[in-house]
């Protein structure tokens, strides 16, 4: 193709383009002091013409949604076409901005539960796994602190708890473990002479400190005899500071009843181990075994 044939647009479109450059510099000589402004007002918005054809909707945070309601409330409703959302959505801004300004924040619900009593609770339901909320509830009220129900399910959740009652899982050693510093453990053993006598020891040992108290030693344990080492027995571990919660024995028939309500008179309860269960007072077994070697 020849130079001739592609100058022809190409003076067409120089010549309109030097047509613009006049009509623009017009422009700046009619307007005077106010031409630049008026320019870069020209510029802007042929600009943002731009960006909206190649932008998607944009994403506007609350600050800039309230600039814009701001603004719109001040500049006339024949220039909102310069928004990029609609005149609805300004107005929606507006109304939300307003109603904010006038509207309180109060706090709703019911009031939490004191840092300390929330800590009871939990403390209830962990030291006391077969009770339920509802347990707990009352024995908050024996307390004198009343609390719903709704509140203490609340709490037990909240720390990870099921406000249910919980399947236990302690066995017999935990228990003595966690109960060693007022359970007794007491038994029997004999001893033979040289005169083919046989004697029987009767002692107690503290599980907590397994200090072993030696209560007598006879020939014929008879009921009487009992009653009145368990006497002794008692008064010396009440001298001692201990406050004796179980007292621990087998099934020995030299245990009569009257031993058993020694201590029960002084608040304490006898634990009875199963029937062939040496493990079950492995504590006292243990000691017999020592002394026996």
């Amino acid at each position: 193709m020849s130079a001739d044939r592609l100058g022809g647009p190409l003076r067409v479109s120089n010549l309109a383009y030097l047509a613009l450059c006049r009509s623009v510099q017009l422009l700046v000589l009619l307007a005077g002091g106010d031409a630049a402004k008026d320019l870069e007002i020209l510029v802007l918005r042929h600009q943002l013409a731009v960006l909206r054809r190649q932008t998607p909707r944009p994403r506007f945070e609350p600050a800039d949604r309230a600039v814009l309601a701001a603004i719109s409330h001040r500049l006339p409703r024949a220039r909102w076409w310069c928004f990029f959302v609609r005149p609805e959505t300004l107005l929606r801004w507006h109304r939300r901005l307003v109603a904010g300004a006038w509207t309180t924040h109060t706090a709703t619900g019911r009031p939490q539960l004191d840092q300390e009593l929330q800590q009871l609770i939990v403390r209830l339901a962990k030291e006391n796994p077969r009770w339920g909320y509802q347990r707990i509830k009352g024995e908050l009220l024996r307390l004198d602190m009343p609390v719903s129900a709704t509140a203490i399910r609340t709490t037990l959740r909240r720390h990870g708890l099921d406000p249910t009652p919980r399947p236990t899982t302690t066995t017999w050693r935990a228990f003595l473990c966690q109960q060693a510093a007022g359970i007794v453990a007491c038994d029997f053993f004999t001893v033979g002479t040289i005169w083919l006598r046989r004697l029987y020891v009767l002692f107690l040992i503290e599980l907590a400190t397994r200090r072993v108290h030696l209560a007598g030693v006879t020939s014929n344990p008879d009921g009487a005899w009992v009653i009145q080492q368990a006497h002794n027995l008692f008064l010396v571990t009440a001298d001692g500071g201990q406050r004796l919660r179980f007292v621990l024995r087998d099934r020995d028939a030299k245990f009569s009843r009257g031993f058993d309500e020694v201590f029960r008179a002084e608040g304490a309860e006898v634990v009875v181990t199963p029937v062939q269960a040496p493990n079950a007072n492995a504590y006292a077994e243990r000691w017999i075994r020592t002394v026996r070697a």
